[in-house]
């Protein structure tokens, strides 16, 4: 029979789909090709693994240049000789300058300043066992310039350092201790968290 015919009996006829599968959902997106579904489950571990060393091994290159080349893990020194200058300039006390040191003794900052109770030389070290140390030169009157620097800091004796000065061991802050040399004009301060043996190093080589 004819589709869409009328059927002698006149019962209508039934009309049939030319599609067996129902139609998609409009708003339904189609499904990916099975080949990009396929090749995105076989990445494998290993797979990953090399694309990290890929990027890994510049940065490793990249580390150990700076470090081997350009002195990455050095500390960075200054010169300390415009700064003894200055206050030397300054002339409001005697300047000891520290000498015969050595290389191993780095100097990592130096400063001099002038305020209105005294002016302060500071030179900090890195000292040969790679602790640090502080030389404090200072005409601020004693009794403000100890509690600033060495906080609670209490004298423990005298230190008997063989330049003959009256130099007294005190303590100070945290795991520090220090060498300090009250004089009429100045007080000096070799303070740090360097061993004792560095400390008396430090205060006898001052001229």
């Amino acid at each position: 029979m004819r589709p869409g015919a009328t059927p002698p009996d006149g019962t209508p006829a039934l009309v049939e789909s030319s599609a067996s599968a129902p139609l998609a959902d409009a708003g339904e997106r189609p499904a990916p090709p099975p080949g990009k579904e396929k090749a995105r489950s076989e990445r494998s571990p290993k797979d990953m693994v090399l694309s990290l060393l890929i990027l890994l091994v510049p940065i490793a290159l990249l580390i150990a240049f700076y470090r081997g080349f350009l002195g990455g893990d050095s500390p960075v020194t200054v010169d300390p000789a415009p700064v003894l200058e200055q206050a030397r300039a300054a002339g409001a006390f005697p300047v000891a300058t520290p000498t015969g040191l050595g290389d191993d003794w780095r100097t990592v900052n130096a400063r001099f300043r002038t305020e209105t109770d005294g002016a302060t030389l500071r030179i900090g070290y890195l000292t040969p066992e790679g602790r640090g140390a502080q030389l404090v030169e200072s005409n601020v009157p004693a009794e403000k310039l100890l509690p600033a620097e060495l906080s609670d800091g209490q004298p423990q004796g005298p230190a008997d350092l063989p330049d003959g000065l009256s130099w007294q061991r005190y303590t100070a802050r945290g795991n520090e201790q220090a060498l300090v040399l009250l004089e009429p004009n100045r007080t000096v301060i070799v303070v740090g968290d360097a061993g004792e043996t560095e400390l008396r190093r430090l205060a006898t080589s001052l001229r």
